[in-house]
């Protein structure tokens, strides 16, 4: 069970980049958005659920996943480890809720969640301080949700 842990908690891998794991797992939820945009609007289009409410939902599922695998590897890698990227894809798919989808939209959502998710002005900071996979997950959604109040004004205005 502790290799899933690994393999969701890295980004499917990405954490383990020597360089920039962070920027790593969000170019990954870059991706993996962009793939389910693409398969949304190829094939379910006008279906009941819109692909932002997907996106939602797909967001709470790793929300909730990435918690748990940060309270499971927490004994081994200790608090918040560079190689747990889950938190940077939950934090850019955030950054990107009822935003329109586009390649401007997705790099400028990129580019300020990543800003915020360094910088960590505010109380984010301070989301790091609860325990186990729950510090690890709520700075990042909180960096997602600045982000996205800033595309929310852009794309309005």
């Amino acid at each position: 069970m502790k290799r899933i842990y690994k393999f969701l908690a890295t980004g499917f891998g990405s954490g383990y980049v020597p360089f920039a794991p962070g920027t790593a797992g969000a170019l990954v939820g870059s991706l993996i958005l962009w793939g389910l945009h693409y398969l949304w609007q190829r094939n379910f289009s006008g279906q009941v659920i819109s692909g932002q409410w997907l996106l939602v939902l797909l967001t709470l599922i790793f929300f909730f996943a990435g918690v748990v695998a940060g309270n499971a590897l927490e004994p081994e890698w200790g608090h918040d480890p560079s190689k747990i990227v889950i938190d940077e894809i939950v934090g850019l798919w955030v950054a990107m809720w009822f935003v329109p989808f586009s390649i401007q939209n997705m790099a400028l959502a990129f580019l300020l969640f990543r800003v915020f998710d360094i910088w960590k002005p505010l109380f984010i900071r301070k989301m790091e301080r609860f325990e186990g996979g729950w510090g690890v997950m709520l700075d990042d959604v909180m960096a997602g949700v600045f982000a996205n109040l800033i595309l929310q004004l852009i794309s309005r205005w």
